[in-house]
């Protein structure tokens, strides 16, 4: 008898019924896996595969599984469907997750969606669409349960059961008044275990602030993560209750954000891990474009003191080392100030002491390394001058990084250029050039 360990996965039966011909035993497994799962089956699939899956899909099944996608694979999922299409899958979806997907689709696609579906969901609808997605209305939800103060406990136990079901992530009512502006929250939990007789005034919560629509998503990310909030309240400027959003909503933000930040530190946006080679190559060649520019500067300042080299060949073997070292500092540096600023820790009030902290990180780097070159240089070329040029070098190269590192950041954000997406390619090109500069000019004065 097998274990279960020994048994084979889903996505190993899955796998053999699709190899094996038999679609029918591939689509009874598929249907019994969450949409979750089979979504991140198809993301982590070659693009024939992919075709096959989402082909055996059930109806019911396509539009949880969609919604799950990726947002470049939901685009390709969806290019050919017709509008009656979109709207049936569309209207399976939390307002939310129907308008992520309608944004993706050209206007022209999108009106004609939304000319099917019915009135009250695509008021809510536009309610959502008329946000930008990377704002806080943008991701919010209109499946809201709302009620008022004065309400007694017992009250609001009875509203609630008339419900079959609550909103998904329903920690907390919405407390407003006769105008629809936001008061105050009370916990499900409070309904439960408190006195029916109390009122809601009584037992509700006042210190927690909704957010504005207008707050960034990355700022939203923060609230939730600051506050441990699982839903949160979004009103308009003049405290008006639009939505809500909730914690499934801030995890997509907080999944975007960290495939940015990586993505981006290679000069790359976001790709599909399995893309075609036609539609990767050309991404990627416009940043290996930019760096070879950036390479080019770099050997026409060793092309300056060529004569210095032809010399002193010792000078070539040691160049890379000045500039290695140079290059992973100011990315040390880089890669903290990114982390600040994607966390919302970078204000005008520390940002000074931060590039200088970083500064003072490289001089202190600095001051050792060049000990340890200097020594290893002395005694491999027997020139102690050659090792103290090197040293020098080294010491000014580490503080430019951690200048670098931590300035250049700060600079492209008031540029509105993404520092995640450019400091890489920035802050290794100025350790090239200053490590290469100061190693050379200093070695063509005393060595002529």
């Amino acid at each position: 008898m097998n274990s279960p360990a020994q048994l084979p996965s889903k996505t190993e039966r899955l796998e053999r019924a699709i190899r094996s011909g038999t679609p029918g035993g591939a689509a009874v497994i598929l249907a019994d896996m969450s949409p979750g799962d089979v979504a991140y089956l198809i993301a982590s699939s070659p693009p024939d595969f992919r075709d096959i899956l989402l082909g055996l899909l059930e109806h019911e099944q396509e539009a949880l599984v969609v919604n799950e996608l990726p947002d470049e694979l939901r685009s390709a999922a969806l290019a050919d469907r017709a509008p009656e299409v979109l709207a049936e899958i569309v209207e399976q979806l939390d307002d939310d997750d129907g308008a992520d997907i309608l944004q993706e689709l050209p206007g022209d696609v999108t009106e004609r969606v939304l000319a099917i579906m019915d009135e009250q969901y695509r008021q809510r609808l536009q309610t959502v669409l008329s946000f930008p997605d990377d704002i806080a209305g943008g991701l919010m939800s209109t499946d809201t349960i709302t009620i008022r103060a004065d309400l007694t406990l017992d009250v609001v136990l009875r509203y609630l059961r008339r419900h079959t079901e609550l909103p998904p992530n329903t920690d907390n009512l919405i407390v407003v008044n006769r105008n629809d502006r936001f008061v105050g929250l009370l916990p499900i939990s409070t309904v439960l275990v408190s006195d029916p007789a109390v009122s809601v005034r009584e037992m509700m919560i006042t210190d927690q602030q909704a957010i504005d629509a207008e707050v960034p998503a990355a700022e939203v990310a923060h609230l939730f993560e600051r506050n441990d909030w699982i839903s949160a309240p979004v009103v308009d400027a003049d405290g008006k209750l639009l939505g809500r959003i909730t914690i499934d909503d801030v995890v997509d933000v907080i999944m975007e954000e960290a495939d940015h930040s990586l993505t981006s530190l290679a000069g790359l946006a976001e790709e599909d891990t399995f893309a075609p080679v036609w539609h990767s190559a050309p991404r990627r060649a416009v940043w290996l474009g930019i760096n070879l520019v950036t390479a080019l500067l770099a050997s026409s300042v060793i092309n300056l003191f060529q004569d210095t080299i032809e010399k002193v060949v010792a000078l070539a073997v040691l160049m890379p080392i000045v500039a290695s070292m140079g290059g992973i500092a100011g990315t040390q540096s880089l890669t903290i100030l990114i982390r600040a600023m994607a966390m919302g820790q970078i204000t005008h009030r520390n940002q000074l002491w931060l590039v200088g902290r970083e500064s003072l990180v490289g001089a202190l780097n600095g001051c050792f390394w060049a000990l340890v070159i200097a020594a290893t240089t002395a005694i491999w070329f027997g020139d102690p001058t050659l090792g103290f040029i090197i040293a020098c070098a080294m010491l000014i190269n580490l503080v430019t990084a951690g200048l670098a590192g931590a300035g250049l950041p700060i600079v492209l954000r008031k540029l509105e250029i993404d520092p995640a997406l450019a400091g890489g390619v920035l802050v290794t090109t100025i350790t090239d050039v200053m490590g290469f500069l100061t190693f050379l000019w200093l070695a063509a004065l005393y060595y002529g």
